[in-house]
């Protein structure tokens, strides 16, 4: 992982979701520069596995808890000086069938965190892992961070921007600092959702055909977790204002007909058929789905970051590392 030089021994964080697939890699990069890491987290999605090699290490404190618990997230912060919030339910096709679990996981476990900073008065930075779906169906593609209005077409991108809001009356009322990080589709090894790992399962059960959701025109921003992590530590060494938001992706995009190709390839399944579902709503996978998003990413490229790949390059280095995991 390329990362900023800069040593950040001596400080301590914690990562709220730090055992999931964003988390537990933020840990990685955190620890492997000279921090104490504190992670919090109900095991709920993330596993322990993610962070097996820290296991044993004096500088990681495993913390195995939950945000909707006001009395652990009071105890959570109070050592730490940086707080990444990652802890919050990802699966955006659940906004449909039950919205009162993105309201609780992320809206509610957002507001007992802030809460608990509040009441501490300890940490001095809030960095929090947004979404691109926040913006909805946008009408400018690429779309920057002052595009409005902001119309989320499903419960978790409500669920996002509801956090955001918070956050920043939060920041601005009580005095700490608070970076918004609106994420495209992040990837990689330890992902356990998504379309990649569901072609992979999918392919796996029936080798013969793959089961496509929508009518395959759907394109968005794919960006490797390598990345991601790099962008954010580097960011949020660079700036200096009380509030901030960055959106984080790739600088093009792809479809999911040709994610599928990918795939197919890698598993050498090049006679597999397509079979598409024609999806619903103009051709998305399931309601609440944006078909398009490609983010604007000039603000973070202004301060010297850059990923590293492509869209179709994350797709492609993704489903190796998921195909060699899942043997």
């Amino acid at each position: 992982m390329r990362m900023n030089s800069r040593p950040l021994d001596g400080s301590v964080f914690l990562v709220t979701g730090g055992a999931g697939f964003i988390g537990s890699s933020l840990v990685d990069a955190l620890m492997s520069r000279g921090a104490e890491v504190h992670v919090l987290d109900n095991l709920s999605t993330g596993s322990l596995k993610n962070l097996e090699q820290w296991s044993t290490h004096p500088s990681l404190k495993f913390i195995r808890g939950d945000l909707l618990d006001q009395a652990e997230a009071n105890r959570a912060v109070q050592s730490c000086e940086t707080v990444f919030h990652l802890a919050a339910n990802p699966e955006v096709r659940l906004s449909s069938v039950a919205p009162d679990i993105h309201f609780r996981q992320n809206v509610v476990a957002t507001y007992n965190l802030l809460e608990a900073i509040r009441r501490s008065g300890r940490p001095e930075l809030l960095a929090f892992t947004s979404s691109s779906t926040v913006y909805g169906d946008a009408a400018k593609i690429p779309t920057p961070e002052d595009y409005a209005p902001l119309e989320p077409i499903s419960i978790y991108g409500a669920s996002k921007l509801a956090s955001e809001a918070l956050i920043s009356a939060y920041a601005h009322t009580y005095g700490f600092k608070a970076l918004i990080y609106r994420l495209a589709n992040i990837i990689g090894p330890r992902s356990r959702h998504g379309v990649i790992c569901d072609f992979v399962r999918k392919l796996k059960e029936n080798p013969r055909e793959l089961e496509i959701l929508g009518d395959g025109t759907q394109a968005k921003s794919y960006l490797y977790i390598d990345d991601c992590v790099e962008a954010i530590l580097f960011s949020m060494q660079k700036t200096g204002g009380p509030f901030d938001v960055f959106n984080l992706g790739s600088e093009d995009w792809v479809d999911v007909n040709t994610i599928a190709k990918i795939v197919v390839h890698e598993m050498g399944l090049e006679d597999a058929a397509l079979r598409f579902t024609g999806g619903v709503d103009g051709g998305r996978g399931w309601k609440g789905d944006v078909k398009y998003m490609l983010l604007a990413i000039d603000k973070l490229k202004s301060l010297g970051w850059k990923p590293r790949f492509n869209s179709a390059e994350a797709v492609k280095v993704t489903a190796k590392a998921v195909l060699e995991g899942s043997d």
